[in-house]
């Protein structure tokens, strides 16, 4: 025999069902549960996503690529030195220790930015050129390639420092190689010169022939001593400007990306070996001799000189300490790099010398070698 539910008083609801309501997330409430709890004032916790993830992959990325590119720009200079110093002593522990306790890290600075500085400027403007082609493809790819990071992080006033300084620092014959690697770090387009095709055309093709009336006098001359590698380098570059900004098609990038880099260091490789074989001391002939008959010449660089010695490293190896009063005299020599190869001049300017070089030249001419030198 069941006992009934016992009722409260006589409320004339108490023999109704509990209704029921519905809650947002579709699950029934019972109202005799009593209010719901309240959300937390800041909102219920939102799970980190995919979303949340790729935002900070990206940032760990570029903060990976600053600190890379910032120590390859800082680290390799301080390398060249000293691999400068252990080459100009021909691999002799004792040789390298005279130069180091000689050549202060001023003269190892200065030394550095007059031979290497174009090698360096090269290399930027290489790395910012694939930078911003592979940047501009960054839609065909999912995984962005070193250069394209550098480019990112690298602030817009540095790379416009490193295409000036190798305005100032290349030789007259590869300056028009500027103007493609320019056009591919920024995206320049001819689409950006005018929006109307016609017009486009026209300016660029009296800039091209304003170009080449500019060159024409050092092209004649080329062309009649049958030197047509200086002829490519100034006519074929402007032209590949209008070509070379990206984006890249998805089965190019591909390939283009991994090949270009390694292109690039090997390149760099290649052509570091002369900068560091490049002497860090002036090339001298001095004239010594007990008297004035009784006379030697010795090829070689000053290391130092005090009140007893001149130190000299000799240009064929060792080290010769002459008295100071049996010098006779000193010249200072070109190296066999600095002879010219090209007899080409641009307005007055030597193909083969830097807008700096130019100008010193005019300040400053070139005086005739001496016959000690030869």
């Amino acid at each position: 025999m069941s006992t009934p539910a016992a009722t409260t008083g006589n409320a004339p609801d108490a023999d109704r069902p509990v209704p029921y309501q519905v809650a947002p997330s579709g699950r029934p409430v019972d109202d005799r549960a009593g209010p719901a709890d309240p959300a937390p004032p800041d909102g219920p916790a939102k799970p980190a996503g995919p979303a949340g993830r790729g935002d900070a992959d990206r940032t760990e990325r570029r903060a990976r690529a600053s600190q890379s590119f910032w120590t390859a720009v800082v680290g390799v200079p301080a390398i060249f030195s000293v691999l400068r110093l252990g080459v100009e002593a021909g691999g002799e522990l004792q040789t390298t220790l005279l130069l180091v306790a000689n050549v202060g890290p001023v003269n190892m600075l200065a030394g550095f930015l007059t031979t290497a500085a174009r090698l360096l400027c090269t290399a930027l403007v290489a790395v910012f050129a694939l930078g911003g082609v592979l940047a501009a493809s960054r839609e065909a790819t999912a995984r962005r390639s070193l250069f394209a990071r550098w480019m990112d992080v690298t602030p817009s006033w540095f790379i416009a420092a490193s295409f000036l300084m190798a305005l100032v620092t290349w030789p007259l014959l590869y300056l028009p190689l500027l103007l493609p690697t320019l056009a591919a770090a920024f995206g320049l387009t001819p689409v950006r010169l005018h929006e109307r095709a016609a017009v486009r055309a026209l300016m660029i093709t009296a800039g091209y022939a304003g170009y080449l009336w500019l060159l024409a006098p050092m092209l004649r001359d080329a062309w009649r001593q049958a030197e047509p590698l200086p002829i490519a380098l100034l006519v074929v570059p402007p032209l590949l400007a209008l070509f070379v900004a990206g984006p890249l098609p998805r089965v190019v990038l591909r390939a283009f990306a991994p090949l270009s880099q390694a292109a690039v260091l090997v390149v760099l490789v290649w052509a570091a070996l002369p900068v560091i074989s490049t002497p860090v001391l002036p090339l001298t002939v001095t004239t010594v001799g007990a008297t004035a008959e009784a006379t030697e010449e010795i090829r070689g660089h000053v290391v130092t000189t005090d009140d007893v010695h001149t130190v000299i490293l000799q240009e064929r190896g060792g080290v010769r300490y002459v008295p100071v009063d049996f010098v006779r005299e000193q010249v200072l020599c070109p190296s066999e790099e600095e002879l010219p190869r090209y007899r080409l001049w641009i307005h007055d300017f030597h193909v083969e010398d830097s807008l700096l070089e130019g100008l010193g030249r005019r300040v400053r001419p070139v005086h005739r070698v001496d016959a000690a030198c030869r």
